[in-house]
């Protein structure tokens, strides 16, 4: 049998009722029917998920393990079938303004003032966790803008021709961790604190994982790094499992402790992409203010800007326009020879 995301939506149903009767009458099943899939789905498992008694069902350890990766895959795809949904009725309202981007908590507010100020052209979303397929979206004409991360010793790879506006030259990665693990008590975590640790990394997320594996080694580290989603790092995170990289705007949450890292060992510039300087306008003003606003509004983040200079110091900010990717990694906040400022 192979599984699909109904048969995971079945679980969380079942979960979530505590007794088949109940789930197959919310799922608009009969219960004999949702009792055959259950079978089929722990046979494809290999093991029994739930217990059953006169008092319902009891998730087993196995089922336990299954729901916490089944739940973030049907929420994204109830999130999915909605935005799709919303995308289709809008198909005939007008203009687009396309914009792709990787994750940043600054994407609700930025398209709140894009649809405020700019209310001819609504804004579509499209998010990759590659900041370089969105880049070659751009240049092939599928997006308008791209709003990327360029991870600290990875450069992206941009097209020739490419314009691009630095928003952050560089925004401190923070790391997060369980409310009640050692390190959480202090202001700022050294590496060192970690060292018996596991990593979360996402993988697909341009040149996160090397970043990762090349300051902890750094740090005399030896790295035990998984593979996972963030949503997936960050509540293993909450329960001691793993330690995570985690964005400086990241939102608080009271089982979950984010922190800086001392040194500031992992950085990240944070760009604005487009086809031409008429396409940066139409965006980036209300870009800059979404991510300040999400930056003072985290506790850690805003702490660690008032011990410090902002990273957009105008001084590191500006519109630039690489001609040739740059070949070679470049050390932090030093200026790339392939690019020119304008």
């Amino acid at each position: 049998m192979e599984l699909e995301v109904r048969h995971f939506r079945v679980l969380c149903a079942i979960a979530d009722a505590g007794s088949l009767h109940q789930a197959a009458r919310e799922l608009g099943l009969a219960q004999p029917s949702l009792s055959t899939q259950l079978r089929r789905i722990e046979k494809a498992l290999g093991g029994p998920l739930f217990t059953r008694g006169h008092t319902g069902c009891r998730v087993t350890p196995l089922g336990r393990l299954v729901l916490s990766r089944a739940r973030p895959l049907v929420g994204e795809l109830d999130a999915l079938v909605t935005e799709a949904r919303a995308a289709a009725a809008r198909a005939s309202a007008g203009p687009r303004l396309r914009i792709g981007a990787t994750a940043s908590r600054a994407l609700p507010g930025w398209l709140r003032r894009l649809r405020s100020r700019v209310p001819a052209a609504e804004p579509s979303l499209q998010m990759d966790a590659s900041a370089n397929a969105l880049l070659r979206q751009v240049a092939d004409g599928a997006l308008e803008l791209a709003f990327v991360h360029e991870v600290e010793g990875s450069p992206l790879r941009v097209p020739p021709g490419l314009r691009l506006r630095v928003l952050v030259e560089r925004e401190p990665q923070f790391v997060s961790l369980a409310a009640d693990h050692p390190a959480a008590a202090r202001s700022e975590v050294r590496l060192t604190e970690l060292a018996e640790d596991r990593w979360m990394v996402d993988s697909t997320v341009d040149g996160e994982w090397d970043a990762i594996c090349r300051v902890l080694r750094e740090a005399g580290i030896e790295p035990d790094l998984l593979h996972g989603d963030y949503l997936t790092a960050y509540s293993l995170a909450a329960t001691g499992e793993v330690v995570t990289v985690s964005q400086p705007t990241a939102h608080p949450r009271s089982d979950l402790a984010i922190r800086p890292l001392h040194g500031d060992p992992i950085g990240v510039r944070l760009l604005l992409a487009a086809r031409t300087e008429t396409d940066l306008d139409r965006g980036f003003e209300e870009l800059a203010d979404a991510y300040w606003e999400v930056a003072h509004q985290a506790p850690a983040y805003r702490d660690w800007l008032e011990r410090g200079p902002e990273p957009c110091d105008p001084a590191l900010c500006g519109t630039v326009t690489r001609t040739v990717p740059g070949p070679e990694p470049r050390p932090a906040q030093m200026p790339d020879p392939n690019v020119r400022v304008v």
